[in-house]
């Protein structure tokens, strides 16, 4: 990763189509980032980590963190670490697949078996926990090389780069994925930015390796490689790559929704969102086609989908829209905001934003550069100050997204409710099945058999409950409490009561 992006120095000519800083310049100066660079670099890489894992490690311990979806990945990763298939109980009882469900039949993600020997030395979620800070955090570099190698044409890089590396750093995509516990959304800032930063070199094969290896995230990973292609789609020399990767990554994404996915025991069509444009695949491109006007009218509703899509863009100052860099935020955005179900996806909350997020950052120092060259006697300067706002919008949203939380001391007190948590979990017996509330559920996944206490009478003899808060999926606590009211005239006995957790047990 080092040897990657000292390989940029200042003085480098990196234009290409007219612009300086142009994606895939090729031919690069010979040189070395200064030792000092080499040492800053790292400590805001470091640094950057040892924060997400701080936010991470004490949502965790203050029993923030919840069984979906940070104890499905638990799960998974421990029977990956046994050498057996990634299998999710919790995942497939609640979900009605079974006991015995393989999550890549839920999406498909091998790239986490990769976490499996972490398990070898510490098993459970806080070890997810801190690999997810890491790999956010070691896409930092790539992207401060990005935008060293590309500025260095009109101006000192570093001026640029590091107030770019720290608003990535800080951006609140990747704040919202450390927040959201674990996703395999982790991997993705690191590949994204290493593949564009390598392509932006010169090594075409390491940019290749990189986005191939994307395929490994998540199954519409495909999506993000054909947007990558259309980009090479609008150079001339780069256009017979740019078709492969169009093709091939649709391909990708169709091959790993349609075969691998049910092959693992999924359905093809379970996580299908565009009913209001037809009811699969062919009826909604057909429908796209005729009637281009229903698109455009998906895309604001709810509204809720033009305030994602503003924010996304907003860490560059909207400078992203000048690049052709931008055109690889297409698919994997229209994928998410024509979706009619599952809201979550267009919400500025959660991790879905941390997949395209090396992509805004990476088109907006292209379309930053691409504007500054307009004014040839000022071009330095006017990118100077692009990257010096963008590092002040990322500070002025911090308050406004979840690592607002770090500066309050509630954050990190423990209360009445904490250690009555605590002590709700250390009731429960190592080794038997339990239906446990989402905020309990990561604290007894490494010791138990864990099942998420729902809607649904599992039998299961021991629930840990939660009637003092509402807690997924349940609506309310009203209905909590009838749940254990329930339990309670099935035969269950309660053995710990205290600040609305309830453990109870049955022979």
């Amino acid at each position: 990763m080092v040897a990657g992006w000292s390989r940029a120095r200042r003085g480098d000519r990196v234009g290409g189509n007219g612009a300086p800083g142009h994606l895939a310049s090729g031919r690069l100066a010979t040189g070395c980032v200064a030792g000092g660079d080499l040492a800053g670099v790292s400590a805001l890489t470091v640094a950057a980590a040892a924060l997400y894992a701080l936010y991470s490690c004490v949502t965790l311990a203050r029993f923030r963190a919840g069984a979906y979806d940070l104890v499905i990945f638990d799960q998974a990763i421990r029977s990956y670490a046994r050498f057996q298939p990634p299998v999710s109980m919790l995942k497939g009882v609640h979900n009605g697949f079974g006991p015995g469900f393989c999550v890549l039949g839920d999406h498909w993600s091998p790239a986490l078996a990769l976490l499996a020997p972490l398990y070898w030395i510490h098993d459970g979620p806080a070890t997810l926990l801190v690999a997810q800070a890491v790999l956010l955090a070691l896409s930092i570099p790539f992207v401060w090389a990005y935008a060293f190698r590309a500025s260095s044409a009109v101006t000192a890089g570093r001026r640029v780069a590091y107030p770019v590396a720290v608003a990535y750093a800080l951006s609140w995509p990747i704040t919202e994925a450390v927040a959201f516990d674990f996703h395999e959304a982790a991997f993705a800032p690191l590949l994204t930015a290493a593949m564009l930063e390598r392509h932006q070199a010169g090594r075409r094969r390491a940019a290749l390796l990189a986005g191939l290896a994307l395929l490994l995230v998540k199954e519409d990973m495909g999506l993000l490689l054909a947007g990558f292609g259309l980009v090479l789609l609008t150079r001339r020399r780069d256009r017979r790559p740019g078709a492969l990767l169009v093709v091939g990554g649709v391909a990708a994404t169709l091959v790993a929704t349609r075969l691998l996915i049910p092959h693992f025991g999924g359905r093809a069509g379970y996580y299908w969102a565009y009913w209001r444009l037809g009811p699969d695949l062919r009826r909604a491109a057909v429908h796209a086609v005729t009637r281009p006007g229903d698109i455009v009218a998906l895309l604001a509703d709810p509204p809720l989908k033009l305030r994602t899509l503003v924010l996304t863009l907003a860490p560059v100052l909207f400078a992203a829209v000048l690049s052709p860099l931008g055109l690889a935020l297409l698919p994997p955005l229209l994928e998410r905001m024509l979706a009619g179900a599952y809201p979550n996806w267009w919400t500025p909350r959660y991790h879905y934003t941390a997949f395209v997020v090396a992509v805004v950052f990476a088109a907006g120092i292209d379309g930053a550069l691409r504007a500054a060259s307009r004014f040839p006697g000022r071009s330095g300067g006017l990118v100077r100050g692009w990257a010096l706002l963008v590092l002040a919008t990322a500070l002025a949203l911090v308050p406004f997204f979840s690592f607002g939380a770090l500066f309050t001391p509630s954050f990190y007190a423990e209360t009445a409710r904490t250690r009555a948590a605590g002590r709700a979990v250390a009731a429960v017996p190592d080794g038997v099945l339990v239906e446990a509330a989402g905020s309990l559920a990561p604290a007894l996944s490494p010791r138990t058999r864990t099942l998420l206490w729902d809607r649904t009478p599992r039998g299961a003899p021991w629930v840990a409950a939660d009637v003092g808060a509402r807690d997924f999926p349940f609506d309310s606590v009203r209905r909590q409490i009838a749940r254990v009211e329930t339990l309670l005239r099935q035969g269950y006995r309660v053995v710990f009561r205290e600040a609305g957790y309830v453990v109870l047990t049955r022979p």
